[in-house]
């Protein structure tokens, strides 16, 4: 099995994900939506490092913040559960020249790339964050997110 295989397997879950909150499919479709679009893993870690458009974990988070949502990025980078997003809302808090630029590099439709981006976001910064904190340095490149994701699945 892979890096990128491994890493899959540990953010499908949401990070404490229970199945009412991936919608209907639960995990199954979780599974599908990424076996579908494998390049989703990294345009999201592309997105969460430092040096990207939309200003990795900080300026994402402040992005949340302006949107007024801001507790529910600090959800998933706290220790605690993860509170759901929704695909609009997400469309939202990026805004649509973002949006349309991820859906471009996923090949889908705006409202298809913030509905998977929606399932597969909170875990992957949960486990990014397992100190319950977003570093005041950032998360680094995309590189360092992928060995950070390999570091975790080993400890485990």
């Amino acid at each position: 099995m892979g890096l990128l295989d491994s890493v899959l397997g540990a953010v499908l879950n949401n990070g404490q994900e229970q199945p009412s909150q991936a919608g209907a499919g639960g995990l199954g479709s979780l599974i599908g939506v990424l076996a579908s679009n494998p390049q989703l893993i990294q345009v999201v870690t592309s997105m969460l490092s430092n040096g990207s458009a939309q200003g990795g974990l900080g300026g994402l988070m402040d992005k949340f913040q302006q949107a007024g949502m801001g507790d529910v990025i600090g959800s998933w980078v706290g220790s605690g559960h993860n509170q759901a997003i929704s695909g609009d809302q997400l469309g939202q808090v990026l805004g649509s020249d973002t949006l349309s630029d991820i859906a471009s590099q996923l090949g889908l439709q705006p409202h298809e790339a913030a509905t998977q981006l929606s399932h597969v976001l909170p875990g992957l910064v949960d486990k990014l964050t397992p100190q319950g904190q977003a570093p005041a340095e950032g998360l680094g490149n995309s590189g360092d997110l992928f060995g950070m994701l390999g570091g975790l699945l080993q400890q485990k």
